[in-house]
């Protein structure tokens, strides 16, 4: 005997089924800290702590509303940092332009124990963007090309120690074309997969499938060919599927060419909503817990979100952020220039 669902019970079992990921038509900004700072480097704790790194030398923790911050000189210079990332038992942060200095922050709980330097590079180019960690051993960052690749270290001993890896080893780089120390996105990481994001006269995304020790480069379709095009983000879901984002900083509200995903890991790379939606937007991430459907985008224009992976978007505010860091599927912390806030997203 065959079985019928009653009509409204099927409803709302398809419903339950196609809706992966929420409608939010809101996003509620809340200061949690304000300083005469760029900000463009965050790393949640949890809903109510978030680490940052900052120009002028200041790194700190906001717990609550307490800041609790130091500011780090190398030799007699103030450091501007836009990377940053942590492990169970430490905190790091690295610095753009000559030289570029990481420090390992020893952490217990939500206070820093001790302060060391790990990595020096010394050079005209050197300039780092982005920082990740795949576990609390190993772990990446890239800057622009020294030496006609782009620069990248790595760690397998939990940031004590970091190797640059040789060009010979790296795809090489087309003339003008680097990354945008933008928001300390540059990076994605999924399993042992790595993806490095680059823009200006080539938009291209780099990927490992072990960790770096190999490596290969694909095209895309973002806008390219001027200093200040390409992609400024990448996020991957999965090994699978993957957005990139970014535009012109020239022409912020352009919106062609300026966002794509990838299906199969990046090889190749669809535009998505060309021509509508956000323009330049600075970082972008998959909300927790929406199967890779749902997508946040943010940057001076303001804060765009997407429930049906990048097809269609809604712009829930126009208060501008550099970066966005997720802590559940509706709390996020977000930094820009002189603030971090909270965000929490409403249907």
């Amino acid at each position: 005997m065959r079985y019928l669902l009653p009509f409204c019970s099927l409803f709302i079992l398809i419903s339950c089924v196609s809706k992966t990921a929420p409608d939010f038509s809101a996003v509620e900004i809340t200061p949690v800290f304000t300083d005469s700072l760029s900000i463009r480097a965050i790393v949640p704790v949890d809903e109510n702590s978030v680490w940052f790194a900052a120009n002028a030398g200041k790194v700190g923790l906001i717990d609550g509303h307490t800041p609790k911050l130091a500011t780090i000189k190398y030799q007699d210079s103030l450091l501007h940092f836009r990377a940053i990332a942590k492990t169970k038992n430490a905190v790091f942060v690295l610095s753009i332009a000559n030289p570029a200095v990481l420090y390992k922050i020893g952490v217990s709980g939500k206070e820093a124990t001790n302060i060391e330097e790990v990595y020096v590079e010394v050079g005209d180019n050197v300039f780092y963007d982005s920082m990740k960690f795949f576990n609390d051993k190993d772990g990446i960052a890239m800057g622009d090309p020294t030496d006609g690749c782009l620069s990248i270290i790595t760690t397998n001993d939990g940031g004590n120690t970091w190797t640059k890896i040789a060009c010979d080893k790296l795809p090489e780089v087309t003339k003008g074309e680097a990354a945008f120390a933008a928001s300390n996105s540059n990076i994605s990481i999924v399993n042992n997969h790595v993806w490095i994001a680059t823009g200006g006269k080539k938009a291209r995304v780099f990927h490992s499938g072990d960790k770096g020790a190999t490596w290969e480069v694909f095209n895309t379709p973002i806008l390219q060919g001027n200093t200040m095009t390409g992609i400024y983000s990448i996020a991957f879901f999965n090994e699978q599927t993957g957005v990139i984002f970014g535009g012109d900083w020239d022409a912020k509200a352009f919106n062609e060419g300026n966002k794509a995903i990838t299906h199969d890991g990046g090889k190749t790379w669809s535009l998505i909503s060309n021509g509508t939606g956000p323009g330049y937007r600075s970082s972008v991430k998959f909300v927790p817990n929406t199967k890779g459907q749902g997508l946040v985008a943010v940057g001076s224009p303001g804060i765009s979100y997407s429930n049906d992976q990048g097809k269609s978007w809604k712009q829930l505010s126009t208060e501008g952020f550099y970066a966005v860091e997720f802590v559940n599927d509706t709390l996020a912390f977000a930094s820009g220039n002189n603030k971090i806030s909270k965000l929490v997203f409403k249907e």
